[in-house]
């Protein structure tokens, strides 16, 4: 990592604090919309409490930004309502337009005006103040965010991270009681993506609006949020932490999109699923049914053979700070992939035991049961 990006960070990390905001509540009560015969939204209900930090999360076209679109008022639900610290801004009685919700704004492609410079980009939705104070608020916003000293240039003389920042200073300069960011971090190089967010969210902490992000990251809603809020088509699949998603995912779809999981079948007997590579608890489900086992690689460990469940090694690859181990195993399908610190002593062929965390293991009725 280069010296210079390190002092950009480094910069925008010891300016001022943003100035804070009043955080607003914001809920979605059976909101349904659709495009056509597409139902985007199928009856969403959702209560954000002042000063949350809530990511949604899921595939594309799962409604993500649908529902931000929605919340900003740049789309009018088919039915429900949305409210605003429990005033309805959409729903069969009432439409706000955007500009007078109290919302701040960051886009996937950051809907920076060319021709205007950064201060004009960030001073346009100060139009109701007086010019003088307009200019102050979005010098100081700037500064926040450590672009001062480019007020006076444009957005095309800026890299992708400096425009993201340009457009996050817009967003806080007004100080809203809610901030709606939609995939701000997709379009960066991934060596600025984690500072940036990870300043981004400092950022936000600061003015303590309450926070909707939307993201297709696993990783980036675990960093980032209060709560999650995944979707799957229109629908809300689970709602919780990142602690509650990733250790307790409500079904198998949602473990798997939380981690890549070696799916083990097996049946369950006296409460146990029985497996080619153990027993795991399985409560609540019936004796004699089909389930699986959810296993993370990182569950797995190689040892010595003769140890544990027999398996062989098929491949090992080097993946940086981890090695990639696939290891064969006796009544399964396909071979076990393991995540381990260091492979070193394996090699492809080897006979190994295959030792697997209990503990960590997730069970699942099998699809279609």
């Amino acid at each position: 990592m280069s010296n210079s990006f390190m002092e950009t960070v480094s910069r925008w990390g010891r300016r001022g604090t943003a100035g804070t905001s009043i955080a607003a509540s914001l809920a979605f009560e059976d909101v349904v919309h659709g495009y056509g015969k597409v139902r985007a939204l199928d009856g969403i209900s959702l209560a954000v409490a002042p000063g949350e930090v809530v990511c949604l999360l899921g595939p594309s076209g799962c409604g993500k930004t649908t529902l931000l679109r929605i919340a900003s008022g740049i789309e009018r639900p088919l039915s429900g309502r949305v409210t605003i610290d429990g005033r309805e801004v959409a729903g069969p009685d009432a439409f706000i337009p955007p500009e007078r919700r109290g919302v701040g704004l960051v886009f996937q492609d950051f809907a920076l005006f060319p021709h205007l410079t950064n201060l004009a980009n960030v001073m346009f939705g100060l139009k109701a103040l007086p010019k003088a104070e307009a200019e102050k608020a979005a010098r100081l916003a700037l500064s926040r965010v450590g672009l001062d000293k480019h007020a006076e240039d444009y957005p095309h003389t800026l890299s992708g991270g400096e425009q993201q920042r340009v457009a996050l200073a817009r967003a806080i300069a007004p100080r809203p009681g809610i901030l709606l960011m939609d995939e701000p971090f997709s379009g960066l190089d991934s060596r600025l993506r984690d500072a940036i967010r990870d300043e981004t969210l400092a950022v936000m902490r600061e003015t303590r609006a309450t926070c909707i992000v939307v993201t297709h990251d696993p990783e980036e809603a675990m960093r980032m949020a209060d709560r999650i809020v995944l979707l799957r088509s229109g629908r809300i699949a689970q709602i919780g932490t990142p602690s509650d998603l990733y250790r307790a995912p409500a079904d198998l779809d949602t473990a798997r999109f939380f981690s890549d999981v070696n799916e083990v079948p097996g049946v369950v007997r006296a409460g146990r699923l029985v497996t080619p590579v153990g027993y795991f608890a399985a409560p609540g489900l019936a004796e004699g049914a089909s389930a699986v086992a959810a296993i993370r690689p990182q569950s797995i460990t190689p040892k010595p053979a003769g140890m544990c469940v027999p398996g062989r090694l098929v491949s090992r690859r080097f993946l940086g700070e981890v090695e990639l181990l696939e290891i064969a195993v006796q009544g399964l399908d396909a071979p076990l992939k393991a995540r381990v610190r260091s492979g070193e002593g394996l090699a492809p062929g080897r006979d190994v035991g295959v030792d697997v965390t209990a503990a960590e293991v997730l069970v699942f009725a099998a699809p279609g049961a």
